[in-house]
């Protein structure tokens, strides 16, 4: 596939990265000649100095040709011109369009042909607003997917001592809850990928993931460690767009304060947000947190724009006695150092954003992509079409599929139905296939998978 990509910051770099490894002709368009020639020498990708939505450089980029333009400068405004040039000069087929600004999500109608012809929306608030909130609602988690509308959820629990599970076999699963399905789809263990048998031993502090219906959810995370106490104090360092928009989603079930140092911003949350209690001041400040019983709280959430701010006013309220401590990181150099330790989860907007991106770029009918363990493994959800002969999936029972190495299939949604794996499950045409894939150079065999022979048209 031919992809011209708009921005090669971190979002447009991290996707350059993620796609050319996977065989696609990829272009990037900048401005700044330093972060093209750094791309250019890491990757075997084509880069195009000059500004995004100008057509001439467009038309050097390759746009004459291409299948795909994804706009992800750091402005809406270029980010909208050039899927609009690229749709009246050079008639991309499909245009991505990174936009932040809510102001033009809430507009309905002009992001059509007719208007603004952007194919694909992504709102990385949004997308981070919705992650942050899953995490909230699941106390204990470490990460929470939704797949076919949240029907089923794949999460990440760290096991711990004392689980009913850890130390015992995974087959065991099946004794402790006879009444629950659910299948383990991998466990890192030491930061090594451990694909699960059913003779596998949980140990303590192994990163397990396992998929299951929503409602049996808490259930299983019961048996892998305890469970922590439900949410109810929520304090937000930070007053942005991410702060303003998960204050306003969450405000009506918790109890929810937000710290914010610009004065005329805190004047706009105050009037905009309904019950969530807004402090002017800096969440670096020890007096204001004591003030403030920081120790009380059950999340402390650092959402500002500065990394070295949110890093230091996270371990400032784990230190002062906050239960749960939650930081974005916008420098994936930083995601790994500082997660695991005082910082319990650290979140990166652009793994979160690529993610949504990547369904978009898949082959076959890719449902949801998403980034699991900072970008080391990945879950997809693929609809399974054609029949049993231009198919390589229907008819089909799990254990006679091909699957490629390091990956499994961990539950199957059919219509309203959740059907976890097993061995004899057999799949159907317009199934809902949820893969888990701890082995990324093998996504183009998954993809294959899922396409349909010339025989089913």
């Amino acid at each position: 596939m031919k992809i011209i990509i708009l921005g090669a910051g971190q979002v447009g770099g991290t996707l350059a990265e993620h796609l050319a490894s996977e065989a696609n002709d990829i272009t990037v368009v900048d401005t700044d000649g330093d972060r093209l020639r750094d791309l250019g020498d890491r990757l075997d990708i084509r880069t195009v100095q000059g500004r995004a939505s100008f057509p001439t450089v467009l038309r050097q980029a390759g746009a004459d040709d291409a299948d795909m333009l994804v706009a992800v400068t750091n402005s809406d405004e270029t980010n909208m011109v050039a899927c609009q040039v690229a749709y009246t000069l050079f008639h991309t087929p499909t245009k991505i369009a990174r936009v932040r600004e809510s102001a033009y999500l809430t507009r309905a109608g002009l992001f059509d042909n007719d208007a603004i012809p952007v194919d694909v929306l992504i709102s990385p608030e949004q997308v981070v607003t919705h992650y942050i909130k899953r995490l909230i609602e699941h106390p204990g988690a470490l990460q929470v997917i939704d797949f076919a509308e949240g029907k089923a959820q794949l999460v990440a629990v760290k096991a711990y001592y004392g689980g009913p599970l850890v130390g015992q076999q995974l087959r065991q699963i099946r004794e402790h809850m006879p009444n629950v399905d659910t299948r383990v789809a991998a466990i890192f263990r030491r930061d090594r990928p451990i694909l699960p048998q059913g003779d596998t031993v949980i140990e303590a502090d192994d990163e397990v993931f396992f998929i299951a219906a929503k409602a049996h959810i808490r259930a299983v995370m019961g048996e892998l460690r305890r469970i922590d106490e439900t949410n109810k104090r929520v304090v937000i360092a930070g007053g942005g767009q991410i702060g303003e928009r998960l204050a306003e989603a969450i405000e009506s079930r918790y109890q929810v304060k937000i710290i914010e140092m610009n004065p005329a911003r805190c004047r706009y949350l105050s009037d905009t947000l309904d019950s969530t209690v807004v402090l002017q001041g800096s969440a670096s400040d020890r007096d204001l947190m004591l003030e403030e019983n920081i120790a009380e709280a059950d999340i402390f959430l650092a959402l500002t724009n500065d990394d070295e701010a949110n890093i230091m006013s996270s371990l400032l309220a784990k230190r002062l006695g906050a239960r749960k401590v939650m930081t974005i990181i916008n420098n994936p150099a930083y995601v790994d150092l500082v997660q695991g330790g005082d910082i319990d989860i650290a979140i990166s907007p652009q793994l979160a954003t690529i993610g949504t991106l990547l369904a978009h770029v898949r082959r076959g009918d890719i449902v949801s992509v998403h980034s699991l363990r900072r970008g080391a493994a990945e879950a997809i959800e693929a609809i399974a079409h054609g029949d049993s002969k231009s198919s390589k999936v229907i008819g089909k029972a799990i254990e006679d599929i091909a699957l490629p190495p390091g990956t499994t299939i961990g539950a199957i949604i059919r219509d309203e139905e959740v059907l976890i794996a097993h061995d004899d499950t057999v799949i159907e045409a317009g199934d809902h296939v949820i893969l888990f894939v701890v082995d990324k150079k093998y996504i183009r065999d998954v993809e294959k998978l899922f396409h349909v022979g010339l025989s089913f048209f």
